[in-house]
C-alpha cells in the first residue's frame, strides 16, 4: 500500500518535471508572438480616461482568460481529429489581423474627414456615450486577443504534439495562463506609468532625483503609447504574414532569400491591403444596392 502511494508520488513528480521542461520549451517558441501580443494589447488598452484604465484593462484580461477557456479544449479536439481545420482557423485569423493592420495604416495615410470632429466632440460626450465607446474598444481588444491567443495556443501545442495528452493539456494550459498574466501585467504597468511618475514627484516634494525620474515617466508615456501603436500595427502585419507564409504552401518560397521578418511584414501588408480593398468594394456595392 505504502509502496503504491510513493510510486504515485514519484509519477506525479516526474509529470511535473516534464511539465516544467516542456513549458519552458513552449514559452521560448511563443516568445515572438508574446512580444507582438504585448505591443498590440498595449496599444488597444491605451487611450482611456486615467480613472478607467485599470477597470478597462481588467475587463480585457477577463475576456482574454475566457478566450483561452474556449480555445484550449477546441484546439485539443481539432488537433486530435481534424488538424486541417486548425490551419484554416489560423489563416482566417491571420486575414483579420492583416486587415486590421492595413486599416490602421490606411487611416494614418488618409485621415477620416470626421476625425477632427470626433476629437472635438469627445469634450462634450455624456457618460453613457463614453461608456458605449469604451465597450466598443474593449470588444475590439478582446477580438484581437482571441486571434493572437489562437496562435499562441497552436504554437505551444505544436511543441508537445508528440507527448501524452495529459502533458499536452497541462503544458499548453500553463503557457496560456503565463501569457495572459505576463502580457496584461506589463500592459498595466505601461498605462499607469504617468501616475507612478506623478507619485514620485509628490514623494520628492518636487525636488531631487525623484522629481527628475517622475517627470521623465510622465513625459515618456505619450511617446511610449505612440511608439507601441506603431509597433502594434507592425506586429499585426508580422503575425499575419508569418501565419500565411508558414501555413500556405504556395507562399513558402515567396521572397525566400529575404530576411524572415521583412518577408512576413511584406506578405502581411499586401494581403491586408487586398482584404481592405475587397471589404471597401463589397461595402460600396452593398451601399449602391441599398440606394
Amino acid at each position: 500500500m505504502a509502496s503504491g502511494f510513493f510510486a504515485l508520488l514519484d509519477d506525479i513528480a516526474t509529470l511535473m518535471d516534464d511539465v516544467a521542461t516542456f513549458t519552458k520549451i513552449s514559452t521560448q517558441k511563443t516568445a515572438g508572438i508574446l512580444g507582438d501580443d504585448l505591443a498590440v494589447n498595449a496599444d488597444k488598452a491605451s487611450g482611456f480616461v486615467s480613472s478607467r484604465e485599470l477597470p478597462v484593462l481588467w475587463a480585457i484580461t477577463k475576456g482574454s482568460f475566457l478566450n483561452k477557456l474556449i480555445i484550449l479544449p477546441v484546439a485539443f479536439i481539432l488537433s486530435a481529429f481534424a488538424p486541417v481545420v486548425v490551419t484554416v482557423i489560423l489563416v482566417l485569423g491571420g486575414l483579420y489581423l492583416a486587415y486590421e493592420g492595413a486599416e490602421k495604416i490606411y487611416h494614418y495615410m488618409i485621415p477620416s474627414k470626421d476625425s477632427h470632429e470626433v476629437q472635438d466632440l469627445e469634450q462634450v460626450l455624456d457618460k453613457q456615450t463614453i461608456l458605449a465607446l469604451e465597450k466598443q474598444k474593449i470588444k475590439s481588444a478582446i477580438t484581437t486577443d482571441f486571434i493572437l491567443s489562437v496562435e499562441i495556443v497552436i504554437i505551444a501545442l505544436g511543441a508537445v504534439m508528440e507527448q501524452p495528452l495529459i502533458l499536452q493539456i497541462l503544458v499548453v494550459s500553463l503557457v496560456a495562463v503565463i501569457a495572459t498574466i505576463g502580457v496584461y501585467g506589463i500592459v498595466a504597468l505601461i498605462v499607469r506609468m504617468d501616475d507612478f511618475g506623478l507619485r514620485l514627484v509628490q514623494l520628492g516634494n518636487g525636488k531631487g532625483i525623484l522629481k527628475t525620474v517622475g517627470n521623465i515617466l510622465v513625459q515618456a508615456l505619450p511617446k511610449v503609447i505612440k511608439a507601441l501603436s506603431v509597433i502594434g500595427t507592425i506586429a499585426l502585419l508580422l503575425v499575419a504574414g508569418g501565419i500565411f507564409v508558414h501555413n500556405l504552401e504556395f507562399l513558402h518560397h515567396v521572397l525566400e532569400s529575404w530576411p524572415g521578418l521583412l518577408r512576413d511584414f511584406i506578405v502581411g501588408l499586401i494581403v491586408g491591403f487586398l482584404a481592405l480593398l475587397l471589404f471597401k468594394l463589397v461595402k460600396a456595392l452593398i451601399g449602391k444596392f441599398k440606394d
